[in-house]
């Protein structure tokens, strides 16, 4: 277990260094220069969570064959279809000299870990010692959650083929930008038309089948700034809660950090310097994914194509070296047929690290200077919700928007052009005040007037109508943002329930005895993904196949690809289906007929498994990366199922919430922060899942913040000297 007390020469430093440990094991490093500060700041998750960087650098480079073997071959052929080592170069060189300084002195802090505390068990495991960190890793690390939070290119070719598919419905029936009944809207918050779905009876349609049901993954985030006016504290309050992948360890890492230049706490991703999510002294911040529009393809052909050679080095096996290509369009992300689809996107073309710009954050006095950071902020575009200590809000969509005609729903021509960005003063927003309620879940954030797309699809509504459902207005509290990220109430699939419940009584199908202990569940089910909710899994499986069944009718042998692409917009789809019964959509334009059989369907196949408590049918082991071959000890706390997909509470097997936090904005010792499991990686350490309890039971704990705050938290103190 890593030294966290005492005092420890540690060569690099130039002042000693305090890293004060509170009950959580939460660092609150304290040193007198700025240098100090991020070399202890890489000390500290050099020693918490070294495998866990180590993993993440090797994904993003492509080299977990090298430590695991041939199974993580594709996964790493994947990872190299983007040329990551020549972005994160070219980005460390465009890095301006005091943004170097703090990365060069992070990846220092590192390597001083790495050579005077104990290696991490996974090291031991797996039989190999990690290569000494370069600070061009940390701009690695930082694209892991970049990659995961971009529109995918792939997703780009299977609209692109959709659009063109014999038969098909409309494009912009498929991937319907909001759901019109429940769109929230903040910038400006006037719902815009949506036209209804069209009338599909003249087209061909495929035989129905009820397939099993399948998910688009529940990623997204929910955020929430309030201004001083609306809220009870008399200070403006600021939520968030970025939904991502659900393991141990943890996506984020609790800490503060102070120096006489600098004061900031919240969550940093291991791995990377600063503040990423949090506050400094006078404002706080929060993120959610735009789901915008962040790439344009292009069809080129392999005559214009230029190859590049990549070598991988298999464990235990020979080496594999792959062909990639790309033209003056972009990397190719697929050669199909000879024709290559290149990707267009900022971060090949232009490559800049989006670490600057949370430095500056990091930094900001004001909200004004706040704002200013975003202006240079590359992507993913993200939401940004700010506060300050006078009590004002704002909202600014920022990151680099491709001006894409087609809104990434078509594949262009070769002869197209290389696309402009939208303008930063052209992106969604709302200007500072004291009496904002400002709210985002990856939904559609613009409402009438707005005159541009942005995106494909934005993630479904029903998270932010349920936010604004629950605030409209109130004078707002620190508990009710508290209660608000635990809220399981599922919109659309509470409409789902009551609609089969209403089309069984039009089918004459109530009284089945095969359908009436589902029915009765669903009956008296208030909608929410409770663990004691016993209706909750038959909503759950009933809403898989009813979407994925009117997938398959609809969209026939483009099925598969359209569920993959559609990111909830089938759901989107079937609610709308249901409401506004157009022709031809399901066989007789029966829709009772839908729900009805997708009901049977989802009992033939789970039967009475459905009617247990929601808390036994989707508990969630928290698993390790290593659990797959067979280190389950290293897994975490087994979570009771407690909300899905589409309400604020996210949680499934595989993704969640990631961190909750609540700030009284100036008022920085209330409020608080809690993450899934622990702030270490080390299983002995005591602090590997000791989170996970308020975590169930939804609380949250004080992020201390002021030197009293600290010192009353301080449960340990490492004193780091310089030799």
């Amino acid at each position: 277990v890593s030294q966290t007390s005492g005092a420890i020469t540690v060569p690099g430093l130039i002042s000693p260094v305090q890293v004060i440990r509170d009950d959580r094991d939460i660092p609150h490093i304290v040193a007198a220069n700025d240098h100090d500060l991020f070399f202890a700041q890489g000390y500290a998750e050099g020693s918490d969570r070294l495998f866990q960087m180590d993993l993440i650098r090797r994904f993003i480079y492509g080299q977990l064959a090298e430590v695991i073997g041939p199974g993580a071959l594709s996964a790493d052929e994947q990872a190299r279809v983007v040329p990551m080592a020549a972005v994160v170069a070219e980005q460390w060189k465009r890095m301006g000299q005091a943004d170097r300084a703090v990365v060069q002195a992070y990846s220092d802090g590192v390597n001083a870990a790495m050579r005077q505390q104990p290696l991490p068990v996974e090291f031991h495991l797996l039989l190999y010692h990690p290569t000494p960190w370069q600070p061009q890793d940390s701009l690695a690390v930082g694209m892991s959650t970049v990659l995961d939070l971009i529109d995918r290119w792939d997703d780009v070719i299977r609209r692109d083929a959709l659009s063109r598919g014999p038969g098909l419905p409309p494009i912009e029936d498929l991937y319907s930008i909001t759901d019109p009944v429940y769109d929230a809207p903040i910038a400006p918050p006037i719902i815009a038309p949506v036209p209804p779905l069209h009338d599909l009876s003249r087209g061909p349609r495929a035989a129905i089948v009820f397939p099993r049901g399948n998910d688009a993954p529940a990623t997204g985030s929910n955020e929430l700034a309030v201004g001083a006016s609306r809220s009870q504290t008399g200070r403006a309050l600021l939520a968030n809660d970025p939904h991502l992948r659900l393991g141990i360890p943890g996506v984020w890492y609790a800490l503060s950090l102070q120096s006489p230049g600098f004061h900031a706490a919240g969550t940093s991703l291991p791995g990377t310097p600063g503040i990423i999510l949090g506050h400094n002294d006078n404002v706080a911040w929060g993120a959610t994914n735009g789901s915008v529009v962040t790439e344009v393809v292009y069809s080129d052909t392999h005559t214009v194509a230029q190859p590049r050679v990549e070598t991988f080095h298999v464990r235990l096996n020979r080496d594999v070296r792959v062909t990639y290509y790309n033209t003056s369009h972009g990397f190719a992300a697929q050669v199909q047929h000879g024709v290559v689809y290149a990707v267009d996107w900022n971060a090949v073309r232009m490559p800049s690290s989006p670490l600057p710009t949370f430095m500056q954050l990091d930094r900001a006095a004001t909200l004004a200077q706040a704002r200013r950071a975003l202006e240079v902020f590359p992507g993913p575009p993200q939401n940004f919700v700010l506060a300050d200590r006078t009590g004002v809000v704002a909202y600014h969509l920022a990151g680099l928007v491709p001006k894409d005609p087609s809104w990434a729903m078509r594949v262009h021509e070769s002869t197209d052009p290389l696309y402009p960005f939208v303008p930063y003063d052209r992106l969604p927003a709302v200007a500072p005040s004291r009496d904002g309620v400002l709210f985002t879940a990856n939904n559609r954030m613009y409402g009438l007037g707005y005159p541009l797309r942005l995106s494909a699809s934005f993630a479904p509504p029903y998270r932010a109508k349920r936010i604004e459902q629950l605030l409209n207005g109130r004078q707002i509290s620190l508990t009710a943002l508290t209660k608000l990220q635990s809220d399981t109430l599922s919109i659309p699939e509470r409409d789902l329930a009551r609609a089969t419940i209403d089309a069984a009584v039009r089918k004459r199908v109530a009284n089945d005895a095969d359908l009436q202990p589902y029915l009765r569940e669903l009956q008296q089910w208030d909608g929410r993904f409770d663990p004691a909710s016993h209706g909750a899994a038959i909503a759950w499986e009933l809403r898989r196949v009813a979407v994925t069944s009117l997938d398959n009718y609809a969209t026939g042998r483009y099925a598969g690809m359209y569920s993959k692409s559609a990111g909830n917009a089938d759901l989107v789809l079937l609610l709308r289906v249901l409401r506004e019964r157009p022709r031809g959509w399901w066989p007789g334009s029966d829709y009772d007929d839908l729900l009805v059989r997708s009901l049977r369907a989802a009992i033939s196949r789970h039967g009475t498994s459905m009617l247990q408590p929601w808390g036994a049918y989707a508990q969630a082991t928290v698993k390790h990366p290593l659990s797959a071959m067979g280190a389950s000890f290293l897994n975490g706390a087994v979570f009771p199922g407690e909300g899905d997909s589409f309400g604020l509470h996210v949680q499934t097997a595989d993704h969640s919430q990631s961190f909750r936090a609540v700030w009284d904005v100036g008022n920085w010792d209330a409020g608080g922060l809690v993450i899934p499991s622990g702030e270490s990686g080390e299983p002995r350490s005591g602090h590997y899942t000791d989170q996970s309890a308020n975590w169930i039971r939804g609380q949250l704990h004080p992020l201390p913040f002021s030197d009293s705050a600290i010192q009353a938290a301080a449960r340990s103190t490492l004193t780091m000297r310089p030799r």
